[in-house]
């Protein structure tokens, strides 16, 4: 027996904590950025903020240069100030026509005066009306022209739209934009105090993955350190990615520390199920239960213990399992030896039939 025993490799059943999850690969984004730009064209003159630097919002990033925007407001506010002026002549001009007009009907009324001047004159009152009621449109119009001018001065300079950090800058001073297509990108402001990880989880694993679900990761250049979150939403449309359909899981994590960096690279871990303080045995230990009596349960196996030097077949029931331990719920006691060496009569068991020999 002794010879025997020695032939098999063996392990012993163990206390510990044991994880059950999928793992999948991520990148580190901040969870909330904004590019911002320019409305309206021109030559950046000034960018206050440099990469890093962190801003409030509504301080000033940049300035484009305003000459062209400032001279249309000066045009408009001197074309609205002269047709304010021509309206004003023009209700002093009606004043003394609507006089006239009474005059001209208090002469016709006495037989003073003839039925033609009469006309003229309440024809000249119509006309004045008529004339104020097109400079107040044309001074309408004129304002609206101004409220846009003084909208795109004052998109010369730009504010900031968020609490955050200086990530990129996309424009130099002295560079021309034109914003008459596209919005040209100046800079990016992201807020790294929350962080967002895009962890890509095989089509296999996917159904496992759950709202909410407990999980953890770690970075290339901390793997001692545990980050701990959950999950917030699992995007519905895939990649693919040399065959491999592939679903973004996003994860948020605090970062008040600022560890986290933009584009980092994450082991992450998706929480199955844990265990602990629970009795553990290599995977090479444990066998399905064989039988009718089984009834396929998932959790019945069995396993070889060594006892005085003889291989004796125990069933268990097994509980959470990884790649390297398997849980042992029931038939097994801490510190009992377990055969992991393949097993000579299941192996004899299995081994097809030899063909006939052909003479």
């Amino acid at each position: 027996p002794a010879p025997a025993a020695a032939q098999m490799a063996t392990a012993p059943v163990v206390r510990g904590d044991l994880e059950q999850n999928v793992t999948a690969l991520g990148t580190i984004k901040p969870k909330t950025y904004v590019d911002v730009g320019t409305q309206v064209s021109g030559q950046l003159r000034k960018v206050l903020v440099e990469i890093g630097d962190t801003v409030k919002k509504g301080d000033l990033l940049a300035q484009i240069d305003p000459t062209v925007y400032q001279t249309r407001v000066i045009g408009d506010q001197a074309q609205l100030e002269n047709l304010k002026a021509q309206l004003a002549q023009q209700r002093a001009q009606l004043d003394l026509d609507k006089l006239r007009d009474q005059r001209a009907s208090r002469l016709l009324s006495s037989q003073a005066g003839s039925q033609d001047a009469a006309d003229a004159a309440a024809a000249t009152v119509r006309i004045g009306e008529a004339k104020i009621r097109a400079l107040e449109a044309q001074i309408k119009q004129t304002q609206a022209t101004l409220d846009g001018d003084l909208a795109n001065l004052g998109y010369t300079k730009i504010y900031a739209p968020m609490d955050g950090v200086v990530v990129s800058t996309s424009a130099t001073e002295g560079q021309t934009l034109n914003a008459n297509q596209t919005a040209p990108i100046v800079l990016r402001i992201a807020d790294l105090d929350t962080m967002q990880v895009w962890a890509q989880v095989a089509e296999a694993d996917i159904p496992k993955v759950k709202l909410g679900m407990a999980v953890y990761f770690t970075t290339l250049g901390m793997p001692d350190r545990r980050f701990n979150a959950k999950v917030v939403q699992i995007l519905p449309t895939p990649e693919t990615v040399n065959d491999v359909v592939l679903y973004n899981v996003l994860i948020d994590v605090p970062n008040t520390e600022r560890l986290l960096m933009t584009s980092m690279s994450a082991q992450v871990f998706f929480m199955l199920g844990s265990a602990k303080d629970a009795l553990l045995v290599p995977p090479a230990a444990v066998r399905p239960a064989r039988g009718p009596q089984r009834g396929g349960a998932r959790n019945e196996a069995t396993v070889r213990v060594l006892v005085n030097g003889q291989p004796e077949v125990r069933e268990v029931k097994t509980g959470l399992a990884s790649r390297n331990q398997v849980q042992i719920i029931d038939g097994l006691k801490e510190g009992e030896l377990v055969i992991t060496s393949p097993d000579p009569a299941a192996r004899q068991a299995n081994r097809p039939p030899m063909p006939p020999r052909l003479f």
